[in-house]
């Protein structure tokens, strides 16, 4: 969790900067989630593979007292950022800023709770 409070910070002032920064902000949005949700998983004792498809590792969870209490089709948008758009100066905006923050808040809040972390 004090990896995935540190990518959602450096989202937060990256997002805040402006500029060319969309690809960079969705990418530490993405890893913010990622890492919260394999937190999660282990937490739950769930095995999962090396991937950064947030939707899959999300319904990993399903049935378990980790589960997220939203669809996990929500997380989709994210992942293109970790992979897609890692090296590309051209980057098709799926999310907004403040979508990405939404969700970001919405799964590390939710992880902080159940996890009992700060």
């Amino acid at each position: 969790m004090r990896l995935a409070r540190r990518d959602q910070e450096v989202f937060g002032i990256i997002a805040m900067a402006g500029g060319n920064t969309h690809a960079a902000a969705g990418f530490h949005a993405q890893q913010a989630v990622e890492k919260v949700l394999k937190a999660l998983l282990c937490a739950s004792d769930l095995d999962f593979p090396r991937t950064h498809d947030l939707e899959s590792l999300a319904l990993r969870l399903a049935g378990s007292p980790y589960a997220l209490p939203f669809s996990a089709e929500k997380l989709r948008p994210l992942t293109p950022y970790a992979v897609d758009f890692r090296y590309d100066d051209e980057v098709a905006a799926l999310l907004t800023e403040r979508e990405m923050r939404s969700i970001v808040a919405a799964v590390v809040d939710f992880a902080s709770a159940k996890l009992g972390a700060p």
